[in-house]
């Protein structure tokens, strides 16, 4: 097992390489083996969706990235790059009001208390919460503390936002005006997405690339690329026409790993 560490990329070059990448738990009779021999680039300024059935290992795939688990064998690469990481609930602290729940991730790197408080006032506004920094989570709507996860995430000043279904919970309406914002801002800030979901239309929505995992162990079966002009409605008739024919290569997955 062998980790990379690259110099700053240009853009259009890789900020994300896994080569032959593979995540086992246990050992002996009880071992599992979630990922297996997985090879993915990410360029900057890409939004790469995962795509797969439950438990191919999206998730496991995410929080390897991130550096929250070791690999077990292959090469990851990520240069040297910050990660910050958004689940599909908010785990937001319900002690503190949002723009304390903002500061965090500043607070604990050291940053000066009015810096923070500043950043955190412009990050609120970025997310269309502008007013609410006094707030309490619970007096939030779902949608809202989504908002505020995603500026806490913005926060860390990282170069590659992981997402692990974050509008999973949340009603059609307001997920589709989530999208709608989080392709403004992934646009506006220059980021790099890598996208966990389940929903076929939502990866066809917002990504540039759909890579599609078998099931366990995930390995990478399929790389659609998406071409469809931006901005993208997830009733189009382009988007439905590619999430179909993505749904029935996953559903000859699902059938082919039953059997």
């Amino acid at each position: 097992m062998t980790t990379v560490e690259a110099d700053p990329v240009q853009t259009g070059q890789a900020v994300v390489s896994l080569d032959s990448v593979s995540k086992q738990y246990g050992s002996g009779s009880n071992a599992l083996l979630a990922l297996d021999k997985v090879s993915l680039t990410v360029r900057k300024g890409e939004f790469v969706c995962l795509l797969g059935a439950s438990g191919c290992g999206k998730s496991t795939l995410l929080s390897l990235i991130a550096g929250l688990d070791k690999i077990s064998a292959g090469t990851l690469d990520i240069g040297g790059r910050h990660v910050s990481l958004m689940f599909q609930e908010a785990a937001l602290f319900p002690w503190l009001s949002v723009s304390g729940n903002v500061e965090l991730p500043m607070r604990l790197r050291g940053v000066a208390r009015a810096e923070r408080k500043q950043r955190a006032e412009e990050l609120l506004d970025i997310v269309r919460l502008k007013g609410f920094g006094d707030k309490r989570p619970h007096e939030l709507s779902g949608g809202m503390r989504q908002r505020v996860a995603l500026a806490r995430a913005l926060a860390q000043n990282a170069d590659i936002l992981l997402m692990d279904e974050p509008f999973g919970a949340l009603d059609a309406m307001t997920r589709d005006i989530l999208h709608d914002e989080l392709e403004r801002i992934w646009r506006e800030q220059e980021l790099t997405v890598v996208f966990v979901t389940h929903n076929v239309r939502e990866a066809v929505r917002l990504g540039d690339r759909v890579i599609l995992l078998s099931s366990r162990p995930g390995r990478v079966i399929e790389d659609f690329p998406v071409t469809h002009e931006r901005p993208r409605r997830i009733d189009s008739p382009e988007v439905a026409g590619q999430a179909a024919e993505i749904t029935d290569r996953l559903r000859a997955e699902v059938a082919r790993h039953a059997n």
